[in-house]
Protein backbone atom coordinates (compact mmCIF):
# COMPACT_ATOMS: atom_id res chain seq x y z
CA UNK A 1 0.00 0.00 0.00
CA UNK A 2 1.48 3.34 -1.05
CA UNK A 3 0.91 6.90 0.15
CA UNK A 4 -1.49 8.67 -2.19
CA UNK A 5 -0.51 12.21 -1.08
CA UNK A 6 -4.03 12.70 0.25
CA UNK A 7 -4.46 11.09 3.64
CA UNK A 8 -1.32 11.54 5.76
CA UNK A 9 -1.07 14.29 8.38
CA UNK A 10 1.39 16.37 6.35
CA UNK A 11 -0.50 16.15 3.07
CA UNK A 12 -3.85 17.08 4.56
CA UNK A 13 -2.55 20.21 6.26
CA UNK A 14 -0.10 21.65 3.75
CA UNK A 15 -0.80 23.87 0.76
CA UNK A 16 -1.91 21.95 -2.37
CA UNK A 17 1.11 23.10 -4.37
CA UNK A 18 3.45 21.76 -1.66
CA UNK A 19 2.40 18.20 -2.45
CA UNK A 20 4.60 18.15 -5.54
CA UNK A 21 7.64 18.72 -3.31
CA UNK A 22 6.41 16.12 -0.82
CA UNK A 23 6.22 13.58 -3.65
CA UNK A 24 9.88 14.28 -4.44
CA UNK A 25 11.21 14.28 -0.88
CA UNK A 26 9.15 11.67 0.95
CA UNK A 27 10.21 8.05 1.38
CA UNK A 28 7.46 5.43 1.67
CA UNK A 29 8.75 2.77 4.07
CA UNK A 30 7.27 -0.60 5.01
CA UNK A 31 7.86 -2.39 8.32
CA UNK A 32 7.19 -5.99 9.31
CA UNK A 33 5.42 -6.95 12.52
CA UNK A 34 7.90 -6.56 15.38
CA UNK A 35 10.29 -4.35 13.38
CA UNK A 36 11.59 -1.14 14.95
CA UNK A 37 10.72 2.03 13.08
CA UNK A 38 13.19 3.87 15.29
CA UNK A 39 14.70 3.11 18.68
CA UNK A 40 15.33 5.12 21.81
CA UNK A 41 18.77 6.70 21.52
CA UNK A 42 18.91 6.65 17.70
CA UNK A 43 19.90 9.96 16.10
CA UNK A 44 16.87 11.91 14.89
CA UNK A 45 16.81 11.92 11.10
CA UNK A 46 13.19 12.73 10.38
CA UNK A 47 9.53 12.23 11.15
CA UNK A 48 7.06 9.53 10.10
CA UNK A 49 3.46 9.93 8.98
CA UNK A 50 1.56 6.66 9.32
CA UNK A 51 -0.42 5.43 6.36
CA UNK A 52 -1.32 1.85 7.36
CA UNK A 53 -0.78 -0.57 10.23
CA UNK A 54 -0.39 -0.22 14.00
CA UNK A 55 2.57 0.85 16.13
CA UNK A 56 3.42 0.94 19.82
CA UNK A 57 5.39 3.93 21.11
CA UNK A 58 7.40 2.94 24.17
CA UNK A 59 10.49 3.68 26.24
CA UNK A 60 12.75 1.87 28.66
CA UNK A 61 11.43 1.51 32.20
CA UNK A 62 14.12 0.30 34.54
CA UNK A 63 16.83 -2.13 33.51
CA UNK A 64 14.79 -4.66 31.53
CA UNK A 65 11.23 -3.33 31.25
CA UNK A 66 9.38 -1.01 28.91
CA UNK A 67 6.41 1.30 29.29
CA UNK A 68 4.08 1.70 26.31
CA UNK A 69 3.11 5.36 26.11
CA UNK A 70 0.48 5.07 23.41
CA UNK A 71 -0.54 3.27 20.24
CA UNK A 72 -0.36 4.88 16.80
CA UNK A 73 -2.69 4.21 13.88
CA UNK A 74 -3.06 5.42 10.28
CA UNK A 75 -3.09 9.22 10.22
CA UNK A 76 -0.88 9.51 13.31
CA UNK A 77 2.61 11.01 13.49
CA UNK A 78 5.73 9.24 14.81
CA UNK A 79 9.03 10.77 15.85
CA UNK A 80 7.79 14.27 16.64
CA UNK A 81 9.31 14.05 20.13
CA UNK A 82 12.80 14.31 18.63
CA UNK A 83 14.60 17.33 17.16
CA UNK A 84 17.36 17.59 14.60
CA UNK A 85 20.77 16.93 16.17
CA UNK A 86 19.25 15.02 19.09
CA UNK A 87 18.27 11.41 19.71
CA UNK A 88 14.82 9.87 19.86
CA UNK A 89 13.63 9.75 23.52
CA UNK A 90 11.24 6.87 22.74
CA UNK A 91 11.01 3.82 20.48
CA UNK A 92 8.37 2.92 17.90
CA UNK A 93 7.73 -0.73 16.95
CA UNK A 94 5.26 -2.15 14.43
CA UNK A 95 2.54 -4.34 15.95
CA UNK A 96 1.43 -5.46 12.49
CA UNK A 97 2.64 -4.77 8.94
CA UNK A 98 2.94 -0.99 8.75
CA UNK A 99 3.49 1.64 6.05
CA UNK A 100 4.70 5.15 6.83
CA UNK A 101 5.92 8.16 4.88
CA UNK A 102 9.32 9.33 6.14
CA UNK A 103 10.15 13.04 5.86
CA UNK A 104 13.75 14.20 6.53
CA UNK A 105 14.18 16.90 9.17
CA UNK A 106 15.46 19.53 6.70
CA UNK A 107 12.33 19.19 4.57
CA UNK A 108 10.14 19.17 7.67
CA UNK A 109 11.63 22.53 8.71
CA UNK A 110 11.01 23.90 5.23
CA UNK A 111 7.42 22.64 5.44
CA UNK A 112 6.94 24.55 8.69
CA UNK A 113 8.24 27.75 7.14
CA UNK A 114 6.09 27.47 4.02
CA UNK A 115 2.86 26.05 5.47
CA UNK A 116 1.45 27.97 8.42
CA UNK A 117 -1.56 25.65 8.61
CA UNK A 118 0.68 22.61 8.97
CA UNK A 119 2.79 24.36 11.61
CA UNK A 120 -0.35 25.27 13.57
CA UNK A 121 -1.63 21.68 13.48
CA UNK A 122 1.75 20.38 14.65
CA UNK A 123 1.65 22.84 17.57
CA UNK A 124 -1.78 21.47 18.47
CA UNK A 125 -0.39 17.94 18.21
CA UNK A 126 2.40 18.78 20.66
CA UNK A 127 -0.05 20.40 23.10
CA UNK A 128 -2.47 17.46 22.93
CA UNK A 129 0.37 14.97 23.39
CA UNK A 130 1.60 16.85 26.48
CA UNK A 131 -1.87 16.85 28.04
CA UNK A 132 -2.35 13.16 27.32
CA UNK A 133 1.07 12.31 28.76
CA UNK A 134 0.28 14.24 31.95
CA UNK A 135 -3.07 12.48 32.37
CA UNK A 136 -1.49 9.11 31.70
CA UNK A 137 1.32 9.58 34.23
CA UNK A 138 -1.20 10.70 36.83
CA UNK A 139 -3.34 7.65 36.07
CA UNK A 140 -0.37 5.28 36.39
CA UNK A 141 0.66 6.87 39.69
CA UNK A 142 -2.76 6.98 41.37
CA UNK A 143 -4.68 3.97 40.01
CA UNK A 144 -4.35 0.48 41.43
CA UNK A 145 -3.18 -2.33 39.17
CA UNK A 146 -6.67 -3.76 38.56
CA UNK A 147 -7.87 -0.38 37.37
CA UNK A 148 -4.80 0.18 35.19
CA UNK A 149 -5.21 -3.24 33.57
CA UNK A 150 -8.94 -2.79 32.96
CA UNK A 151 -8.32 0.69 31.57
CA UNK A 152 -5.64 -0.73 29.26
CA UNK A 153 -8.19 -3.15 27.79
CA UNK A 154 -10.67 -0.36 27.10
CA UNK A 155 -7.98 1.89 25.64
CA UNK A 156 -6.77 -0.85 23.28
CA UNK A 157 -10.34 -1.70 22.26
CA UNK A 158 -11.11 1.97 21.61
CA UNK A 159 -7.97 2.32 19.50
CA UNK A 160 -8.32 -0.81 17.38
CA UNK A 161 -12.03 -1.66 17.50
CA UNK A 162 -13.46 -5.17 17.50
CA UNK A 163 -13.80 -7.89 14.88
CA UNK A 164 -16.94 -9.74 13.82
CA UNK A 165 -16.69 -11.98 16.88
CA UNK A 166 -16.52 -9.06 19.29
CA UNK A 167 -12.81 -9.59 20.08
CA UNK A 168 -10.41 -6.66 20.09
CA UNK A 169 -9.22 -6.51 16.49
CA UNK A 170 -5.51 -6.42 17.38
CA UNK A 171 -3.71 -9.61 18.39
CA UNK A 172 -1.82 -8.22 21.39
CA UNK A 173 0.47 -10.02 23.82
CA UNK A 174 -0.03 -10.10 27.57
CA UNK A 175 3.39 -8.47 27.86
CA UNK A 176 2.31 -5.48 25.77
CA UNK A 177 -0.84 -5.12 27.88
CA UNK A 178 1.34 -5.21 30.99
CA UNK A 179 3.70 -2.62 29.50
CA UNK A 180 0.77 -0.32 28.73
CA UNK A 181 -0.74 -0.79 32.19
CA UNK A 182 2.58 -0.25 33.97
CA UNK A 183 2.65 -3.67 35.59
CA UNK A 184 4.14 -7.14 35.04
CA UNK A 185 3.27 -10.03 32.74
CA UNK A 186 2.60 -12.22 35.78
CA UNK A 187 0.07 -9.76 37.17
CA UNK A 188 -1.81 -9.49 33.88
CA UNK A 189 -1.83 -13.28 33.49
CA UNK A 190 -3.26 -13.66 37.00
CA UNK A 191 -5.94 -11.01 36.47
CA UNK A 192 -6.96 -12.43 33.10
CA UNK A 193 -7.30 -15.91 34.60
CA UNK A 194 -9.50 -14.47 37.37
CA UNK A 195 -11.63 -12.33 35.04
CA UNK A 196 -12.07 -15.18 32.55
CA UNK A 197 -13.26 -17.49 35.36
CA UNK A 198 -15.77 -14.82 36.40
CA UNK A 199 -17.00 -14.51 32.82
CA UNK A 200 -15.86 -10.89 32.52
CA UNK A 201 -13.51 -11.47 29.58
CA UNK A 202 -12.87 -14.18 27.02
CA UNK A 203 -9.51 -14.90 25.45
CA UNK A 204 -8.58 -16.75 22.29
CA UNK A 205 -4.82 -16.78 21.90
CA UNK A 206 -3.78 -13.13 21.70
CA UNK A 207 -7.34 -11.93 21.07
CA UNK A 208 -9.50 -10.65 23.94
CA UNK A 209 -13.22 -9.97 24.23
CA UNK A 210 -14.71 -7.86 27.01
CA UNK A 211 -17.91 -9.48 28.33
CA UNK A 212 -18.65 -7.48 31.48
CA UNK A 213 -17.84 -3.85 30.83
CA UNK A 214 -19.58 -2.63 34.00
CA UNK A 215 -17.59 -4.95 36.23
CA UNK A 216 -14.25 -3.92 34.73
CA UNK A 217 -15.06 -0.21 34.78
CA UNK A 218 -15.76 -0.43 38.50
CA UNK A 219 -11.99 -0.75 39.03
CA UNK A 220 -11.26 2.51 37.21
CA UNK A 221 -11.49 5.72 39.29
CA UNK A 222 -13.79 8.36 37.86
Amino acid sequence: MLCDLQRCFLCTHCQPEWKELIALRKQTQSFKKGQAIFSEGDPVEGIYFMYAGAVKVHHRWGADKELILHFALPGDVLGYRGRDGETYPVSATALEPTVACFIPMAFLEASFQSNSGFLYRMMQLYADALQQAERRMRHLALTEVRGRTADALFAIRDAFGVNAGGFIALAITRQDIASYAGTTYETVFKLFTEWAAQGWIETSGKFIRILNETGLRAFIPR
